[in-house]
């Protein structure tokens, strides 16, 4: 029997194995982070554009998906999107991609969009950032999470004004973007919102969040009052992680090296 050619042969093995386990045994924070980021109504993956530079500059993995109807998908508008359609898009997107580890972010609207999503595919998750965000518990709809009539009349008045397929996009002041340069560039690439987004109750099968890690990010500069609850629901809250930017609704796109900075943190 050859012992030196049975060493060596083990030896290769053991070395081969080493490799191998070492390209897969890394902890989440050894690899690139994974960011998803999910506009909000009237937006799309456009909004994103600064803030997602930012973070793959410094090495993130970013996906900026636009939502059906919306945006780059505005030519898709129709009365089939809703609520439902939008978590699917994501649950897509991340299954698809078979991304995992994600920092799932949602802005605005999408506060209630990245909870169907968690509701799912939980074990593909990292944490769940809702910036200045929706929150709704189950079988509450965008419009009776607000729970404000003004909103509501707002919206169901604008959406008949469509006939009922969409509510048209609201001014960029409401969303904190003053500077001008800022309002020319995000006025034309607003559109209407797929109305039954606003009206098809969300569906959780589990707690919010599907014990995955909870953060807020509170928009602090000018709150609106029909929606300053969503963030005192939770700044006191131990299950929650509490931030504040001073700044507009619009983040990303009035404070985006804040912004990403602040996302980058969640990552560490």
């Amino acid at each position: 029997m050859n012992y030196k050619k049975i060493r060596q042969a083990f030896a290769w093995a053991l070395l081969s194995l080493l490799l191998f386990n070492d390209s897969y045994a890394q902890s989440p924070n050894d690899q690139p982070p994974v960011y998803v980021l999910v506009h909000g109504a009237w937006h799309g993956g456009w909004c994103w554009q600064q803030v997602s530079t930012i973070l793959r500059g410094n090495g993130a993995i970013v996906y900026t998906p636009t939502l059906s109807g919306l945006g780059a998908h505005k030519n898709m508008l129709s009365p089939a999107i809703n609520l439902e359609t939008h978590i699917e898009d994501i649950v897509n997107l991340i299954e698809m991609e078979d991304l995992h580890n994600v920092i799932l972010v949602g802005h605005s609207y999408a506060g209630p969009v990245i909870e169907g999503v968690a509701d799912r595919i939980a074990g593909r998750l990292r944490k769940l950032v809702f910036l200045d965000a929706i929150l709704a518990q189950n079988g509450q709809s965008v419009l009776s999470a607000i729970n404000a009539p003004s909103v509501t009349k707002v919206v169901n008045e604008s959406a008949a004004k469509d006939g009922g397929l969409s509510i048209p996009a609201w001014p960029v002041s409401v969303y904190g973007v003053k500077d001008s340069a800022n309002a020319r560039w995000v006025r034309p690439r607003l559109t209407g919102q797929p109305y039954r987004t606003f009206t098809q109750p969300l569906t959780l099968h589990h707690p919010v969040g599907n014990q995955v890690p909870l953060i807020f990010i509170a928009c602090t500069a000018e709150i609106n009052p029909a929606f300053a609850h969503f963030a005192q629901s939770v700044k006191n809250n131990r299950q929650w992680q509490y931030h504040e930017l001073v700044t507009g609704h619009d983040a990303m796109i009035t404070m985006p090296k804040e912004t990403a900075a602040l996302l980058a943190s969640f990552a560490k």
